[in-house]
């Protein structure tokens, strides 16, 4: 069986008081977070800066600190096992304008109840909930 390993952002932005998440469509219509193959020599974090500025545009990205998520999935390419890992970080972003890449057909900005609803994978919406929760409780000052 083959691995990769792949880092990307829960990216979130207070819009009017209210948490707000990016969300990307993908070529096979799944929706989800930014994320890529980690390049060598690149630490997890930096590669998950680094796809959420290929894909969206998004220039100036603050890394919250105590936040890492992984999960764990199998898929096939080319008829062959993919096990992958996905290192997930929080992140926060003023900006809006999103310009995306050519791996992607669609975004939005969703609330926190809209965003659940949205994303396609179980595994990622428990992403989701526990960055949530860690901007709810950790990062409360950042909201008001």
């Amino acid at each position: 069986m083959f691995s990769e390993k792949s880092a990307g952002c829960v990216l979130f932005q207070i819009d009017q008081g209210v948490i707000k998440y990016l969300l990307l469509r993908y070529g096979l219509g799944h929706w989800g977070f930014p994320k890529g193959i980690i390049e060598v020599g690149e630490e997890e974090h930096e590669a998950g800066i680094r796809e959420v500025q290929e894909e969206t545009g998004i220039s100036k990205i603050v890394l919250m600190d105590n936040f890492k998520e992984k999960i764990h999935y199998l898929y096939k390419r080319q008829g062959k096992n993919i096990h992958k890992e996905v290192v997930y970080f929080l992140a926060k972003s003023n900006e809006k304008e999103v310009r995306l890449s050519f791996e992607h057909s669609e975004y939005k900005w969703f609330c926190f109840e809209d965003a659940l609803k949205q994303l396609s994978f179980e595994n990622v919406k428990t992403v989701l909930k526990k960055a949530h929760q860690t901007i709810s409780t950790k990062y409360f000052n950042i909201i008001r």
